[in-house]
């Protein structure tokens, strides 16, 4: 198989102490508090998923500083590392670019939303910057204090034979289904072995449309 025309710069990998890496003098990125929380956060929570990378022309860290630093206060004894073999040219576009790049990408907002809604996490930092991206994408989450009601007065133990279902809807939409809800409840509803409310009102609501 061809090599192709794009040289692999990455010559070894391995692991060092956090306190014996070079930080970059020409790093013009400038971290936040916010930003090393929730970089803490997906550590403990998930672990190492990127390496910090080192040039050894110079010695400098080329990437990863705020999870160098991140370790040193955290007490880390070690950090994964890749090495690559860049001139000092090199090395400066590397810096200059490469968060840069990353930044020019937008986000599809329904994917997002579906990914935060998808994410469950108990770290604080984290949920934080799940919560701004959200204000910051324009994302709304409408209130869903209704589908609580869905287990209400069914124990954990006894849940088996039911199955809880979330819905997202626009602000445009929640009003329309309260609406069908309380409408379907006021209705001669047959017997159920759900004695929820709710589910017995949107099962009722979809069979009247599969039966047309």
């Amino acid at each position: 198989m061809s090599e192709g025309k794009w040289r692999y710069r990455i010559v070894r990998e391995g692991f060092e102490e956090p306190e014996q890496l070079l930080a970059n003098p020409f790093n013009a990125r400038i971290h936040n508090a916010l930003q090393e929380q929730a970089l803490v956060g997906v550590l403990d929570e998930i672990g190492w998923i990127d390496k910090v990378q080192v040039n050894l022309t110079t010695g400098h860290v080329v990437d990863g500083h705020l999870r160098v630093s991140a370790a040193i206060r955290n007490g880390e004894s070690r950090v994964p590392v890749e090495y690559l073999d860049l001139t000092e040219g090199e090395e400066r576009l590397v810096l200059l670019s490469k968060d840069w790049i990353t930044q020019m990408a937008g986000y599809d907002t329904l994917l997002t939303q579906t990914l935060i809604e998808q994410v469950d996490s108990e770290n604080a930092a984290l949920q934080t910057m799940i919560d701004s991206m959200g204000e910051v994408l324009g994302i709304s989450f409408p209130d869903t204090a209704m589908w609580d009601e869905v287990f209400d007065g069914v124990p954990d133990t006894d849940r088996a034979p039911f199955q809880q279902m979330t819905f997202t809807l626009h602000d445009t939409q929640v009003e329309i289904v309260k609406r069908a809800l309380e409408k379907a409840k006021q209705s001669k509803i047959a017997p159920s072995v759900n004695e929820n409310s709710n589910g017995n009102a949107l099962a009722l609501i979809c069979e009247a449309y599969l039966n047309g």
